[in-house]
């Protein structure tokens, strides 16, 4: 277990406006909520907004996790027991795999056993981010790239924040372990190592890009594969593209939410497409062969049966959108058009034929 000192500090159900039995999609959709509120991207110069933003990703890399939401559950029902000056401060040192190895193991302190790194790995942050798409990109899928201003590894000493030239040194006090211990008996405290943080190296002559952190914030470029069909409001997850991890630890992730654009004569319904075609009332009443468009440009035909219904839907076999797997049908809508204005001719036409349909003997036969 990789309990920090946050844990005993923070409630990150609160961070994320959530409640202990959360589950997991719940937690998830508030994390993405409060993400898009307070990224910097979207507060330029809004010191505030980007701690919170901070404060939100550290929330959810515990708890969106279900192994580190488990231990971080567990830390916090410890009480007292687990917070500053309590059990997270000593280990028993009782040798094999004893209560010290389990305390050890729990606070993520060294523990019976000597040697064990005061500061452990730590995954970078996840960060979030939306693309417009334009509907038949959406639909055909593309490979676009994204303009971020984030957290990367700093360019100038690849990370390792140190002056170009040089390297950390493992620290001297600590003797790289990170934390140092002072044997009392039975009893072995320990706490991070002052000189060096807990990082088990020291930095002499720190990069001036970074001051030593390795990351430094600046624009980047990031390539993105959308996939065919994607949808308005769906996220795609970018493994390890968030901001880098510290200490070896691996990156966090990029979401990607994608923004559709409307179309002007197609909507979807899943894979398929949805379009609207006018058609004229004697078209409708005697049935005609007419032309649809489709996603792509070009038009197919469409048979209407005689006495073709206003609103009626019809259905193109596979003229829909097209993914790896499906393709989708293309589902079209017929409106008959009524005219505003008639020639005397057509008056003429249409008052016969409201004549007919009226008649007595044209009601007894329907």
């Amino acid at each position: 277990m990789a309990a920090q000192r946050e844990w005993f500090e923070k409630d990150y159900y609160a961070v994320l406006g959530v409640s202990k039995d959360a589950t997991d999609k719940e937690i998830t959709k508030a994390y993405r909520r409060l993400a898009r509120q307070y990224h910097p991207d979207a507060n330029p110069g809004d010191t505030a907004a980007e701690n919170k933003f901070k404060d939100i990703s550290a929330a959810y890399d515990v708890v969106g996790d279900e192994t580190k939401r488990t231990e971080y559950d567990e830390v916090r029902r410890m009480g007292p027991m687990g917070g500053p000056g309590g059990a997270q401060n000593f280990s028993f040192d009782m040798g094999g795999d004893g209560l010290g190895d389990i305390l050890g193991q729990m606070f993520g302190r060294s523990g019976g056993r000597r040697g064990a790194s005061g500061a452990g790995p730590q995954r970078g942050k996840d960060i979030a981010t939306t693309l417009t798409l334009d509907f038949v990109d959406a639909a055909h899928g593309l490979t676009t790239s994204l303009h971020l201003t984030a957290d990367a590894q700093c360019g100038s000493c690849s990370g390792s924040g140190a002056r170009p030239g040089t390297s950390p040194k493992t620290c001297s006090s600590c003797g790289g372990r990170g934390s140092v211990a002072d044997n009392q008996g039975m009893f072995s405290f320990s706490q991070p190592c002052r000189l060096c943080g807990g990082a088990g190296s020291t930095i002499e002559f720190p990069c001036s890009t970074c001051r030593g952190s390795g990351i430094e914030r600046r624009p980047r470029e990031v390539n993105v594969r959308i996939p065919a069909g994607v949808d308005n409001g769906q996220k795609i997850r970018l493994k390890g593209r968030g901001t880098p991890g510290r200490n070896g630890g691996p990156a966090g992730d990029l979401f990607v939410e994608c923004v559709v654009t409307p179309h002007p004569l197609f909507a979807r319904e899943g894979l398929n497409l949805l379009t609207r075609v006018a058609v004229s009332f004697t078209e409708a009443v005697l049935g005609a062969t007419i032309s649809v468009p489709t996603l792509e440009g070009a038009e197919v035909s469409l048979k209407l049966k005689p006495g073709t219904q206003s609103g009626s839907r019809h259905r193109v076999k596979s003229k829909g959108i097209e993914t790896a797997k499906n393709t989708g049908d293309l589902i079209v809508t017929v409106d008959v058009a009524v005219p505003t204005t008639l020639s005397s001719d057509e008056r003429t036409a249409v008052e016969a034929l409201h004549e007919v349909l009226s008649s007595p003997r044209r009601k007894a036969q329907s």
